[in-house]
């Protein structure tokens, strides 16, 4: 099978490989790979694949290289493990190579967990596959959303929570770097639907129109404006983007102002990240799995899901006004799109989909 492999000291270093598939031992399923979506977030992952655990998931033989994670949809092919069919599909947290074998545990009609040992002390929102069959949120219109938004859409449902429900202070104004990436836009949408909360997308020059023309943003200011950057009523950052320096100057540009500063992601992956002395609020990093869990246990699992579950089907459809999706297929394909995502040349307005 062959596998794409990324060197995890640089990112720009990347290869084939094929591995002969072993037989299946008593307990596992072999998938294979049917389509992803890649974007900013699994070049995030990659950046923060040796502090965050995101190599561990998908181990290459050779470890200075690595096998970044994708979401997308699987087939299973071969199974030795109870409750998994041959010819099952699932959607879940996928390797960019054409098959894997996982180890089901925890097996139910809605889903099962890899209990691979490598997989061990890793969070389970990632360790998930869910049989589409038995999905409430699986709508084969949508597939194409799915891949690309349900797991940003959570991060962007997460953080909305976060800030409007669980916060000592409301903000009335939620500024937010990266406003073109698709978890800022989730985020923007969610806000949205709040009806009494503001949203200001922050972005570059060249995505200044995409952002405006979206409708989620009341305001859009470039990173060269923030200077002069003002906000209505107590206030709060979320930075997609991962530049300390920005931050900073939000910090100052917001002064009292500022209530809550959360870090997300890292869309600048390659900029400076060193820590940058600013006021106000201690930037909190914000890591999806820790406050899911939370979340869960306050509201209960089942609450959790529906509430998300219901925000998420509304966003499929409302997210065709602001990005089309782009099929491509094939190694090379493959390759180009990870450079092209690595060097932030992918339209805003695309989501990209792949296969083998």
């Amino acid at each position: 099978m062959a596998d794409f492999l990324i060197r995890r000291g640089n990112l720009r270093d990347t290869s084939w490989t094929e591995t002969p598939a072993a037989p299946l031992a008593d307990g596992q399923a072999r998938l294979k790979v049917d389509a992803f979506a890649l974007t900013a977030n699994n070049v995030t992952y990659a950046t923060f694949g040796e502090a965050m655990g995101y190599w561990s998931f998908f181990p290459a033989a050779d470890p200075a290289f690595g096998r970044v994670p994708v979401w997308g949809f699987a087939t299973v092919t071969e199974s030795k493990a109870e409750g998994v069919a041959p010819g099952a599909r699932v959607y879940g947290y996928l390797p960019v190579s054409e098959q894997f074998d996982v180890s089901p545990i925890r097996v139910s009609a809605a889903s099962f967990m890899d209990g691979a040992a490598h997989r061990q002390g890793l969070a389970p929102i990632y360790n998930t596959y869910i049989f589409n069959a038995a999905d409430p949120s699986y709508d084969p219109a949508f597939e194409a959303q799915q891949m690309l938004f349900r797991p940003l859409f959570t991060t962007g449902w997460m953080i909305d929570d976060c800030l409007m429900e669980t916060g000592a202070d409301i903000p009335e104004t939620v500024v937010i770097s990266s406003a073109s990436s698709k978890t800022a836009l989730a985020l923007a949408h969610c806000l949205k639907q709040r009806g009494a909360v503001e949203a200001i997308g922050l972005t570059s020059p060249a995505n200044k129109a995409f952002v405006e023309a979206s409708g989620l943003y009341a305001r859009t200011t470039t990173y060269d404006e923030v200077d002069s950057l003002h906000a209505r009523g107590l206030t709060a950052y979320v930075d997609f983007l991962g530049r300390p320096a920005l931050t900073a100057d939000v910090h100052h540009a917001l002064k009292d102002r500022l209530v809550r500063s959360l870090v997300i992601g890292v869309t600048d992956w390659e900029g400076n990240r060193a820590p940058v002395e600013a006021p106000g609020p201690q930037p909190e990093f914000f890591f999806v799995p820790t406050y899911a869990a939370e979340r869960a246990k306050a509201l209960g699992a089942d609450e959790l899901n529906a509430r998300t579950g219901k925000s998420l089907a509304g966003f499929y459809a409302a997210s065709s006004k602001y990005l089309t999706p782009e099929h491509q297929k094939g190694r090379a394909a493959i390759e180009t799109a990870w450079r092209q995502t690595l060097d932030a040349k992918v339209s805003p307005s695309t989501g990209l989909i792949l296969n083998f």
